[in-house]
């Protein structure tokens, strides 16, 4: 056993030392990827999750490319389930993002198995392949008490045979049943089809309701729900920035609904709003993506100005429009 831990311990030097070698393509890029393990020691059949981060600036100028497991990392380790990629950034840093990917892995082979470092492809390009640290998995058997007695095997439970059970025995049953219920319909729709001609449709122009008018309605509505007294300030930011980005969408046409803060602030360099309107959106959102990523606790009164300012942004922005019962009466 001492042999084997020496094997592994000079196998991990060496993954450093490769890993040292290939820096400085990392360090070029100023990118960073670590890998971690919740637990470096765990008992057979045990589960620990392994975390896969890169850290970088601009998110949209670097492509990185995770590395993908089909069912094991090596023999001994098997992946159980993996996430999806996470991005956080940096509030004290803009431009500075973090990607994270979490793997539920175990193992059912005792021992120390070197987890070799991970590659990621920076833009497609494998001259830009950056690499994680290696890692060691210890996996424990079971302790075993040798002093108690052996109990006897358990008999295996009966299993119940219900009527769901049947229906999987007998599915070809359940299809032709469906299908003569299916036929059945058609056949019925048939003849009422033709038995007797429906009253030609008459479309009905709804009124369009103004962006503005929407938006005070929905606001009200959050208002009284006091999300954020109850300390649901998740909640509160994501659904006020929801209203906020339905109306620039109703009102000006853009995709704010489906585009980033950074997205819809530089949309609105080209909009004739005046600065103040621009101000107060730009508080709203930056301090919604706070909390909602960085786990910012605002103060009550910055909860409460985020509301206000909706209201004035939308007040100094909102264009009139006449209902359209108006104008057919001219």
């Amino acid at each position: 056993m001492l042999f084997k831990k020496s094997i592994v311990r000079i196998t991990v030097v060496a993954f450093q030392f490769l890993l040292i070698c290939g820096s400085s393509v990392m360090h070029a890029q100023d990118i960073k990827a670590t890998a971690t393990l919740d637990s470096n020691s765990i008992i057979i059949g045990q589960q620990t999750q392994l975390r896969l981060s890169v850290q970088f600036n601009d998110l949209k100028k670097v492509q990185v490319n995770f590395p993908v497991f089909a069912d094991t990392i090596r023999k001994e380790v098997e992946v159980v389930a993996e996430s999806k990629i996470d991005t956080v950034f940096n509030e004290k840093a803009p431009y500075k993002y973090t990607l994270t990917k979490t793997f539920s892995v175990t193992s059912f082979d005792s021992g120390y198995w070197a987890i070799p470092p991970f590659r990621f492809d920076v833009n497609r390009n494998d001259t830009n392949a950056i690499y994680s640290e290696p890692l060691l998995l210890q996996v424990n058997t079971m302790p075993v008490d040798t002093t108690l007695a052996i109990k006897e095997i358990k008999a295996p439970y009966e299993e119940t045979y219900t009527w769901i059970d049947w229906l999987k025995d007998n599915m070809y049953v359940v299809y032709t049943g469906l299908a003569a219920i299916l036929v059945i319909i058609i056949i019925i729709l048939f003849i009422r089809y033709f038995r007797k001609v429906p009253p030609p449709m008459v479309a009905i122009e709804v009124p369009k309701i103004p962006a503005h008018i929407i938006a005070y309605e929905k606001l009200e509505k959050l208002k009284s729900e006091n999300l954020w007294q109850e300390g649901k300030l998740k909640a509160y930011h994501s659904l006020l920035t929801d209203i906020l980005r339905e109306y620039i969408e109703n009102r000006f046409k853009i995709q704010a609904l489906e585009q980033t803060t950074d997205e819809i602030l530089f949309g609105f360099r080209n909009i004739a709003i005046d600065e103040d309107s621009k101000s107060k959106l730009k508080q709203v959102l930056l301090l919604a993506d706070l909390v909602k990523f960085a786990k910012e606790n605002p103060l009550p009164g910055e909860n409460e100005m985020s509301m206000t300012n909706v209201y004035d942004f939308v007040n100094g922005t909102k264009r009139d429009e006449e209902p359209i019962n108006s104008k057919q009466g001219n």
